[in-house]
């Protein structure tokens, strides 16, 4: 049996809408369901379903209004900085254990390593953990950088790598290296600048090596 034009549209809407309600990000969420909110819509018109064409315009409108909130809401981002034994950082990662795993396929976490270890805060809760440590040649050297599914906008790595560089060139780093340990994690770690090394592991310079007026 041919499949028309219009069911390709109805289909592909149903599977946009079943999609977007699999998403943990709230920012993946709004968007798949608005593409699949707007499918739905036309498809309603075309078929003269007026109802289905007027509630999923409305619905396409309420995804809109909120991806314009999220994306023109300034949030406050701090650091809370925490000792290697803290309980409460042994209990997150204790917690997150599975989905750190997806990210970070076989990470154990080590106190001992920990010289630069904490969490991210977004207007005061809780985002993600950072656990690093110095290596040699000046070299911070990345063991966790997780971010909890709802923040996964880059904004936390560019918070990191970005608006912390200084304070990392301070305490007398020169470059971060970290290891792709995953795809999602090398695709995160290229977005934000980081350059694959002919050993593997991905760097990004802190300090660059022309400085400006030389």
């Amino acid at each position: 049996m041919e499949i028309s034009l219009l069911q390709w549209i109805g289909y592909l809407a149903s599977i946009a809408i079943a999609l977007s309600m699999t998403m943990s990000s709230i920012l993946k969420f709004r968007w798949i369901n608005l593409v699949g909110a707007l499918s739905f819509s036309a498809y309603g018109f075309l078929i003269g379903a007026w109802p289905v064409g007027f509630l999923n315009a409305f619905i396409a409108l309420v995804d809109i209004y909120y991806l314009n909130s999220i994306y023109s809401k300034k949030e406050v981002f701090e650091i809370l900085e925490v000792r290697a034994d803290n309980r409460y950082l042994i209990r997150f990662l204790q917690f997150h254990e599975d989905d750190i795993e997806k990210f970070f396929p076989g990470f154990a976490y080590r106190p001992e390593m920990n010289t630069v270890s904490f969490f991210v805060l977004r207007n005061m809760a809780v985002a993600g953990v950072f656990l690093a440590h110095r290596d040699q040649n000046h070299c911070l050297s990345v063991g966790l950088d997780f971010v909890l599914p709802e923040y996964r906008d880059f904004k936390n790595g560019k918070f990191i790598y970005l608006r912390l560089r200084d304070r990392f060139i301070n305490e007398g780093f020169t470059k971060v290296v970290t290891e792709g340990k995953s795809e999602k994690y090398s695709q995160y770690l290229s977005k934000l600048g980081f350059e694959k090394n002919p050993e593997g592991m991905y760097e990004k310079e802190l300090v660059s090596a022309h400085p400006q007026g030389v």
